[in-house]
């Protein structure tokens, strides 16, 4: 079963236990100071260490673009792209001044800031919450309210497929209680074809191919169709965008840089993958994990919106809804989650 790294989004959101033991460090990561070593960064040039919340994997094509590409010393700056291991929890590192950056959800932000962690979103990568609602295309359930009396399968009762799920049931007046929803870890695929589940909840960059890969007919229904929620961007620390606002940008203005070449050019952002994921020099694999990239690059497009924006009502409708669905800690003040400022 191909694992990306949508699966690991809802795990990881449920481990936040070592914020406060390392909240005392987060002053740290106003010196920019790489962590570990980089035989490709220019002595001359400041270093910022990226955190990516997961281990190598196709959907970080646009930093391994930017980095193969020279777009971020180009900007002035060098990054060292430091990948998250299975059992690390998301922000301590950060938290710790061990990253001066990192590439998390909007949601996953406003959870830390409801627990202490001052981080500031800056630029969306992702433009579209990447989870969704599945059931077989044969399947009686026609709409979201025709869930009710069913049971639908999770990985578990947090993350980005459990805040998507609830956003649908809202969406079409249904409570909790109304349905079954089973916690079945990441065999949403194996769940839905041996009918042990009525639907699944699972990314349109993951699940969605493993159904095609396997011809087994869906429908969907995303999550980001009845509820404005932010998806994968880049956040720093307060301190590091007030210290070092130019390195901040850069950083961000290369990413994006990234993004465009890995829109534009697949084929090439998959070759320059290669050298990053060892996976993809499997011929078995290149198929689905291009089919991946290719439904990555969906989750990219703005659709003529500005690359990297938010909105002030998107980010407040969706602290409200998390809020309300007991998923923050405390209330958190949106304007000082994110900002659009640094962008290029």
């Amino acid at each position: 079963m191909n694992t990306t790294i949508s699966s690991r989004l809802g795990l990881r959101s449920a481990a936040f236990g070592l914020l406060s033991a390392a909240l005392a460090a987060l002053a740290l990561v106003a010196t920019l100071a790489g962590c570990g070593a980089n035989p490709t960064t220019n002595a001359s040039l400041p270093t910022l260490t990226l955190g990516l919340t997961y281990v190598p994997n196709i959907q970080f094509a646009p930093f391994y673009v930017a980095e193969e590409k020279g777009y971020f010393k180009a900007a002035g700056v060098n990054v060292i792209l430091r990948h998250h291991s299975f059992t690390e929890d998301e922000f301590s590192a950060i938290a710790a001044g061990k990253e001066n950056a990192i590439f998390a959800g909007g949601d996953e932000i406003l959870q830390a800031r409801s627990k202490g962690l001052p981080l500031v979103y800056t630029a969306s990568v992702f433009a579209r919450y990447p989870v969704a609602l599945i059931v077989p295309a044969s399947s009686s359930i026609q709409s979201v309210a025709g869930l009710k009396g069913h049971t639908i399968g999770v990985p578990g009762l947090y993350g980005a497929t459990y805040i998507g799920l609830l956003a649908l049931l809202r969406s079409a007046g249904l409570k909790q209680s109304d349905v079954h929803i089973q916690s079945i870890g990441f065999t949403q695929v194996s769940a839905l074809l041996t009918h042990k589940v009525d639907a699944v909840m699972g990314y349109l960059n993951n699940e969605t191919i493993q159904f095609q890969q396997a011809k087994f007919a869906i429908r969907t229904y995303p999550a980001s169709s009845v509820q404005p929620l932010i998806s994968n961007g880049l956040a720093f620390p307060q301190s590091l965008l007030t210290a070092h606002p130019s390195e901040a940008k850069a950083l961000i203005a290369a990413t994006l840089k990234g993004v465009q070449y890995t829109i534009a050019h697949p084929q090439d952002a998959f070759n320059i993958s290669k050298q990053y994921v060892t996976t993809l020099n499997d011929p078995t694999q290149a198929t689905t994990q291009m089919a991946v990239l290719q439904a990555t690059i969906a989750l990219f497009q703005t659709n003529g919106a500005k690359m990297g924006y938010t909105s002030a009502s998107d980010w407040q409708a969706m602290e409200t809804f998390l809020a309300s669905i007991g998923q923050l800690s405390s209330a958190v003040d949106t304007s000082k989650a994110f900002s659009d400022a640094y962008l290029p």
